[in-house]
């Protein structure tokens, strides 16, 4: 459970980072907006893979795997409007440098 917590934590942080960086990725309310919108985020992408399997897991780092993240991130701003502003570009720059800082930071213990 505390590993789940500081999760999305992380996940919080580096949408907070992100936002920063990305032209056309504007998350509000602070780091509770981005914590909310880290939770958004992660069960939607859940949800996408226990549809389309394995292979849309941003973990895979591929194509697909990128346009699905690039997708969800795109999503997310409608079920979060006040807290989450993107555009189409932003979307897949933001999925972008998330998949950059995932490659560096990683966040599952092998």
């Amino acid at each position: 459970m505390l590993g789940l917590i500081v999760r999305f934590i992380v996940s919080a942080l580096v949408l907070i980072v992100v936002s920063w960086l990305s032209p056309g990725f504007v998350v509000r309310g602070g780091f509770i907006g981005a914590l909310i919108a880290a939770v958004v985020i992660a069960v939607m992408g859940y949800i996408a893979e226990s549809l389309l399997g394995e292979r849309v897991s941003p973990r895979n780092r591929g194509l697909v795997g990128f346009i699905t993240a690039a997708i969800v991130i795109y999503l997310a701003q409608f079920i979060i409007p006040n807290l989450l502003n993107v555009s189409v570009f932003g979307a897949l720059i933001s999925a972008f440098i998330i998949g950059l800082i995932d490659a560096m930071v990683p966040t599952v213990v092998r």
